[in-house]
């Protein structure tokens, strides 16, 4: 039947029958779906190929015949042209769906055994963290201003504002490996890096000395004689693993240093006696294979 403003409120669902679509003459798939329980729901079907596919136009009670009818002539020109509206309004679900925070978790579970466990943590502080005001976007949406509106907001100097960039580019290149659809490609890509000095500050004999009889003696003034003493990284020292500390020297695996190679530090006689390597009674095992250091709040 042709559908007119008058003829649809006669349309009842047939008996026997708890669920009947009325098709309209004019347009081919449109229709009005009339369901045990009252509901009237216009419908637009069309086929892909062998595949069947219906889109909902609305409550028939709410939308009006002529703007139903408008919404599936203008589908059924989309589905002419080789469109797929259903397929096309799925997929739109699917990436307001995929939201930057679960994309972000998607990324931190594939990257935990791939990197050190510092850089996880490092992640994990800039994703769930300092990008909190993105989370609800989908990662389809977030746009190079985003991107650069949230690093401006971002406290701390440019080498912090730096990590959390580069850490936000390491992200959208693993999607876009991972096949996800980015309109605006890598968004962190082309922001501002921020202008590093190189710090070329050192302690003077007396700031070292002022500094070694102030720390004291518990785990973390032991940790910091260490560090003045080795030159080593914070967390190369704090995560130290009884297996590193070998005659003299620490030998740092591959998978622990910055250049991924293998190194060693000799131990002065000082640095021995702080760090003697095993059986110290101040250095417990509180994890298997690491010595006792614990860790600061938040690492």
């Amino acid at each position: 039947m042709k559908f007119s403003p008058r003829n649809i409120l006669s349309l009842m669902l047939p008996a026997g029958k708890t669920d009947h679509i009325e098709w309209d003459d004019d347009i081919a798939g449109f229709g009005l779906r009339i369901r045990d329980g009252g509901s009237r729901t216009w419908i637009y079907r069309y086929r892909i190929g062998h595949v069947q596919r219906s889109v909902k136009l609305g409550n028939a009670s709410s939308v009006p015949l002529a703007i139903a009818r408008k919404n599936a002539a203008q589908l059924e020109a989309e589905v002419r042209l080789g469109g797929d509206p259903a397929g096309k309004k799925e997929l739109a679900k699917q990436e307001a769906e995929n939201t930057f925070a679960s994309s972000a978790e998607n990324f931190l579970d594939a990257r935990k055994p791939e990197v050190r466990p510092s850089t996880i943590v490092e992640y994990e502080r800039h994703l769930r963290r300092d990008c909190k005001s993105l989370h609800r976007l989908p990662i389809t949406a977030v746009t190079q201003a985003d991107i650069a509106r949230l690093l401006r907001a971002t406290t701390g100097g440019p080498a912090t504002i730096n990590r959390l960039r580069a850490t936000l580019s390491a992200m959208f290149v693993w999607l876009l490996k991972e096949g996800v659809t980015l309109p605006h490609g890598n968004p962190a890509a082309y922001t501002h890096k921020r202008v590093e000095t190189a710090r070329d500050r050192v302690l003077s004999d007396a700031e070292l000395r002022s500094v070694w009889n102030a720390v004291g003696n518990d785990d973390f003034g032991r940790i910091l004689k260490l560090l003045a003493l080795t030159g080593q990284r914070a967390s190369e020292i704090a995560e130290l693993r009884w297996g590193e500390v070998i005659g003299g020297s620490i030998v740092f695996s591959p998978e622990r240093t910055k250049n991924h190679h293998p190194h060693a530090v000799p131990l002065s006689d000082i640095a021995k006696q702080i760090l003697p390597g095993t059986g110290h009674p101040f250095l417990a095992v509180t994890t298997p294979g690491f010595l006792g250091f614990p860790k600061p709040r938040g690492g």
